[in-house]
């Protein structure tokens, strides 16, 4: 047997390559924080991957590769929304310090 890979289902690249387009609108709607947009382009894409997951053994250099992109692209979002994150948490915790700042100085008049 040569080193070519098997012959793979007809679905495969362009499973692959829609998946690719989806992991750059998910990178932007990471980018935006659309967090419905992220919903959606990631069950879509998902979908897309589980075609080809059974075909894994089976890819050349160039499906390897496109798989390698889409796993980039996928931490850099994941990495983006890490970072939303934090942002709203450290957002909630300034917000928690005002609104003790509120209440500790609720009962207290200005005297004149």
């Amino acid at each position: 047997m040569s080193g070519n890979p098997r012959p793979m289902s007809g679905n495969t690249r362009p499973a692959l390559e829609r998946a690719l387009v989806l992991s750059r609108d998910l990178l932007a709607a990471a980018t935006e924080a659309d967090l419905q947009a992220l919903a959606r382009l990631d069950a879509e894409r998902l979908t897309l991957l589980q075609l080809v997951h059974p075909e894994r053994g089976r890819l050349g250099g160039e499906d390897r590769q496109t798989l390698r992109d889409i796993a980039e692209l996928n931490d850099r979002a994941i990495g983006l929304m890490e970072h939303h994150r934090r942002i709203k948490e450290r957002d909630l915790d300034m917000a928690a310090v005002g609104r003790r700042a509120v209440a500790a100085y609720a009962n207290t008049r200005l005297e004149r």
